[in-house]
């Protein structure tokens, strides 16, 4: 559909990037939410609200993923996302193909670049469950904290270079959806 710029948000490593939007539909369920809001303050000014659709493939599930980040979203986050949650392998392929590195990572971001769509998140499935288990949280929970952290990238954001503006902004959300920590306190970021 549209171009988008990656933004691998494991390490906030900026590269430039157009895959077909299909690039991170990797098949599996499909769960689209609309929350309507305040007028945007973006540059997806034809967007009255934000569209979350979450696809997952195998067996993994994200139950309620796109209504709670949709209810802990900036008041400018308008347009329309999608956050996939797909095997490693896919998360390896696209952290070589749009960074040059040849590693899995947890969680990637591409920005599009049309009106009134925010582009995609990319989530690995193996990393989100080892993580999960590491935090000692459940892998629901891990999907809102990678989740949120893509979110952010695509609104722009860079927790690397903004002078702790992506970190304060991303701990006022997490409270907000009741989450204790995210990546950039743990330290995985």
């Amino acid at each position: 559909m549209g171009k988008r710029s990656a933004r691998a948000t494991s390490a906030s490593a900026k590269a430039t990037a157009r895959p077909r939007r299909s690039a991170s539909r990797e098949g599996g369920h499909t769960s689209p939410a609309r929350t309507p809001s305040d007028p945007p303050a973006s540059a997806n000014a034809t967007a009255k609200f934000l569209v979350v659709n979450v696809v997952t493939s195998g067996a993994l599930r994200a139950p309620g993923l796109a209504r709670w980040l949709q209810s802990v979203a900036p008041s400018r986050a308008r347009g329309e996302m999608t956050v996939a949650v797909v095997p490693d392998a896919r998360v390896r392929a696209l952290n070589r193909r749009y960074r040059s590195k040849d590693r899995v990572t947890d969680v990637l971001s591409f920005a599009a670049e049309e009106p009134g769509e925010l582009g995609d998140v990319v989530i690995a499935a193996g990393v989100a469950a080892r993580q999960a288990r590491q935090a000692g949280h459940s892998v629901a929970v891990e999907l809102r904290v990678l989740a949120l952290h893509g979110l952010l990238h695509l609104l722009g954001y860079d927790h690397e270079h903004d002078d702790g503006r992506m970190a304060r902004l991303e701990r006022r959300l997490r409270r907000k959806g009741g989450l204790v920590e995210g990546l950039i306190e743990r330290g995985d970021h």
